[in-house]
């Protein structure tokens, strides 16, 4: 089973990887503006996307430059400032508001999260970018015909590293 699960989360990785490759570049310089203005890079996780709040600045390599966003300093962000949102799914109505503050005080930011079916109003349609993690279903099937396995936290964790190391090379090129 692990072995399967393995081969599955591989082929994950290399769908985002593929699929967002414009994504990603666009995404890290649209932050990297911030550390090099007076801003500051917040990171925002919904649920299991915390994991990657912790990451950033718990981790064994934090990310310079980025601070947790919790609801109370919303309303304090300037237009220096950018925003890296991880939800679940597009649709999520936390992100979704913090989306719709972001986008009134003219915040940029960058979304993550599976697209499930484009709906008007969702991340998509928000966020300056948007990377889908391409998570619609778990990646092992079941004795019944359902799916389980379901790495959502794991997949943002790829995401997160792949726009972190993009930042970091766009400060060593410019010696930020």
């Amino acid at each position: 089973m692990l072995k399967m699960f393995t081969t599955q989360l591989t082929g994950l990785f290399k769908r985002i990887e593929e699929k967002a490759e414009f994504s990603f570049e666009d995404g890290a310089r649209l932050l990297a503006q911030a550390p090099v203005g007076d801003g500051l890079i917040y990171i925002y996780g919904t649920r299991e996307m915390k994991a990657v709040e912790f990451e950033s600045v718990d981790g064994g390599e934090p990310f310079k430059g980025a601070k947790v966003l919790t609801l109370s300093e919303v309303e304090e962000l300037s237009d220096a400032d950018r925003v890296l949102i991880f939800t679940r799914t597009s649709s999520d109505e936390a992100a979704l508001e913090i989306a719709s503050i972001l986008r009134e005080k003219q915040v940029p930011f960058v979304a993550v999260s599976t697209v499930m079916d484009a709906a008007i109003g969702d991340l998509t349609e928000f966020a300056d970018v948007h990377i889908d993690l391409r998570l619609t279903k778990g990646l092992l099937p079941d004795d019944f015909g359902g799916r389980f396995g379901y790495p959502s936290s794991m997949a943002a964790l790829f995401v997160y590293y792949g726009l972190k190391f993009t930042i970091d090379e766009i400060f060593a090129e410019y010696e930020v």
